[in-house]
């Protein structure tokens, strides 16, 4: 079952005729209404805002003219234009109820107001002796049926405000990319739209203007502003290879972008699709709310219909009274505010995170990070920046340095491990050239091999050097161990039976991480890290950041067994990280969490992708999660109390006691302020900030 993105109720997808697909997700309505308002929401809401006065205004004037004693016919044409003009809204989505053979809100309130007007008829017509006496008819329902109609769209009219106010801040994003590009064509510079850009073109874009698509910079040197994206508040530094946003400003000079990124692949786009799905996916929670809401409408029919057998039948209650007890039942139990309980605090939740760089794919991901206790981190490019720089070469060989760098690099080149990168780059610099590598080989978890000029030598970590059987003498090891004592990142360079260097790699921590890890602990959660490295390096970066448990010299499929230890032993596990080496862990966390900078690889599997690259906002999306949580269970409180506590005292309850019916107006009144609460409850969370 789908959930309508407008009004929340559910829809089964096999048999509703109305969906619309936008940005590859489909969307389906279970009323051609509720469409409508989704491919046309500033329309809609116009629209809806005019019946809304229409039946409240037309309520109030009935009231005024009933103290008058005006006629009670010309009170049934007010109220017979409020029925069929703005209560057609509730007719139609009856209708289209039946077409998709499932039962919504607007059954309720299309039975309800139905049977106030076809009462209201009845009494106008034996006044005027057109029709016999067949009711015992005291009065209409002229105020009753257009006030309910009024009330009713006021707290839809209210949540379509809140709803088109949450996603504002989402199409604003879109509206940020300027129409054309400038984009370099044989030594031209032609402005074309943005549907024409294709993934190479060459786009200059000058300072001031906003940068049109995504993309990398072949030429230049500017400050971008990306706040609208990521949220930070500082321009960021853009040189030659780096990658820049569309939808961002360029700030100080002039820039050569080439493009990799065209229409729904952008960035942009992503986010706007991601928050979409989010809204759309089901939560546990919501699930729950769902199944109670397919069986209420017909459960609720029921008992209307018994309530009024019992009342007119068995105790003999006057008929208009009877039908008072059918129409509240009917009116008051419409589970508005159950099917807007859930959806109406997502939507607010995701946006905001959006808002934050906080990219959180779906709903379901939202519920379950707030339940965290065990939160496991990737050592590289998570805790520390990823980028290793190389630091110095320990020759322990009668190699020269110079020729130690050469072959190094020379296998190096084919790698493309970031250790390999800095290695290769080195070797640039020193400006040495490579020699040629025979039977190159990768093997994961290890390293590197190749032969060269009939040599075989190998680069890899400590296995790599426990595999050849490679001894390492006092001096070696004490060199060794000092240097991973302080963090450091061992290579080793050997040939088949001898060390030949270590190359000796530096990382240093991210800004925030020790900061991150403090405010995470202050939560309660637990927190584990995972690396590649050996136990010296683990437990040098662990204790520098403040993280007591970790496990060493870990591969990728070992990353993913860990995490599902932690599972089985009954943690909600949260999992961060990078690489394409952190992406089976991240699949198998209840919550995987993808640092922007990583790998594409890693941010397809991560359910939540923070676009800073900041520890930080893993604190600020588990904030975000429990505020939004809270909300939903509120919502869900106030939608349950409003229904279970007073369909009964609707239904009759109270009478024999107090001799008290519940008019049908309040009814109206009460079922409409459960939506209000709802929605204004929700909308609370716009000013939150975590």
């Amino acid at each position: 079952m789908a959930k309508d993105i407008i009004c929340g109720m559910y829809v089964d997808e096999t048999k509703t005729p109305f969906k619309c697909t936008r940005k590859g997700v489909t969307y389906y309505f279970c009323s051609s209404s509720c469409l409508d308002s989704f491919l046309a929401p500033m329309k809609e809401l116009r629209r809806l805002k005019i019946l809304t006065a229409i039946g409240i205004g037309s309520g109030l004037l009935i009231a005024i003219l009933e103290f008058y004693s005006v006629s009670p016919l010309f009170l049934l044409l007010i109220a017979s234009i409020v029925q069929f003009y703005p209560g057609l809204e509730f007719y139609k989505g009856m209708i289209d109820a039946i077409k998709a053979k499932q039962a919504n809100m607007d059954v309720l309130i299309a039975l309800g107001t139905s049977a106030a007007w076809v009462y209201s008829l009845i009494y106008v017509l034996q006044s005027m002796s057109i029709i016999p006496e067949i009711l015992k008819a005291s009065g209409g329902y002229f105020m009753e049926s257009t006030l309910i109609i009024g009330a009713i769209l006021l707290g839809r009219t209210l949540e379509r405000m809140m709803k088109h106010k949450a996603s504002e801040a989402l199409e604003s994003l879109l509206e940020l990319q300027p129409s054309k590009a400038r984009v370099l064509r044989n030594d031209q510079e032609l402005d074309v739209s943005l549907d024409e850009l294709e993934i190479g073109d060459i786009v200059l874009v000058k300072p001031g203007e906003k940068i049109p698509c995504d993309g990398e910079v072949i030429e230049g040197y500017s400050f971008v502003d990306q706040s609208a994206i990521t949220g930070e508040s500082i321009p960021v530094e853009k040189k030659k290879g780096d990658e820049v946003l569309g939808g961002t400003i360029n700030k100080t000079g002039v820039l050569k972008i080439k493009v990799t990124k065209v229409g729904d692949d952008t960035l942009m786009s992503q986010i706007i699709k991601s928050v979409e799905e989010a809204i759309l996916s089901r939560t546990p929670i919501q699930r729950l709310a769902d199944k109670i809401a397919s069986v209420f409408v017909p459960v609720t029919i029921s008992i209307a219909i018994l309530s009024f057998i019992f009342w007119a039948f068995t105790w003999n209650l006057p008929f208009n009274l009877a039908l008072t007890v059918l129409i509240s039942v009917l009116i008051i139990a419409c589970p508005c505010a159950l099917g807007i309980a859930t959806p109406a605090a997502l939507l607010i939740a995701t946006t905001k995170g959006a808002k934050q760089g906080i990219l959180i794919k779906s709903g379901e991901y939202l519920e379950r990070i707030h339940k965290a206790n065990v939160i496991v981190l990737d050592k590289t490019g998570t805790i520390t920046q990823g980028k290793p720089v190389l630091e110095d070469i320990v020759n322990f060989s009668n190699y020269p340095r110079e020729q130690i760098l050469k072959l190094a690099a020379s296998l190096e080149r084919f790698s493309s491990h970031p250790l390999a990168q800095q290695v290769v780059e080195e070797a640039s610099r020193a400006k040495l050239s490579l020699l040629e590598v025979e039977k190159f080989e990768e093997i994961a978890g290890e390293g590197i091999l190749g032969t060269i000029e009939g040599s075989t030598y190998y680069i890899g970590n400590e296995r790599m050097l426990e595999k050849h059987r490679v001894k390492l003498n006092e001096a070696q090891k004490k060199i060794i161990t000092e240097l991973e004592n302080k963090g450091k990142t061992i290579s080793y360079f050997l040939n088949d039976s001898n060390l030949i260097a270590i190359f000796v790699f530096s990382d240093n921590l991210r800004e925030d991480s020790k900061q991150a890890i403090a405010e995470l602990k202050k939560m309660n959660i637990d927190l584990v890290m995972l690396t590649g490295d050996n136990e010296r390096v683990a437990s040098a970066i662990a204790k520098e950041v403040g993280i007591e448990k970790f496990y060493a010299n870990v591969l990728p499929i070992q990353k993913a067994e860990i995490v599902k230890k932690l599972k089985e032993e009954g943690n909600v596990v949260v999992m961060v990280g990078d690489g394409i080496n952190d992406a089976p862990a991240l699949a198998n966390a209840d919550v995987g969490i993808a640092i922007g900078s990583g790998t594409d690889i890693a941010k397809e599997t991560g359910g939540i992708i923070l676009l800073k690259n900041s520890l930080l906002d893993v604190v600020k999306a588990i904030k975000l999660s429990r505020k939004a949580y809270s909300k939903i269970k509120q919502n869900l409180f106030w939608a349950f109390f409003y229904n279970t506590a007073l369909i009964p005292v609707a239904a009759g309850i109270l009478y024999p006691f107090a001799g008290i019916i519940l008019n049908p107006i309040l009814a109206a009144i009460a079922m409409a302020f459960s939506s209000i609460s709802v929605v204004t409850n929700s909308s609370l969370l716009i000013r939150y900030n975590p």
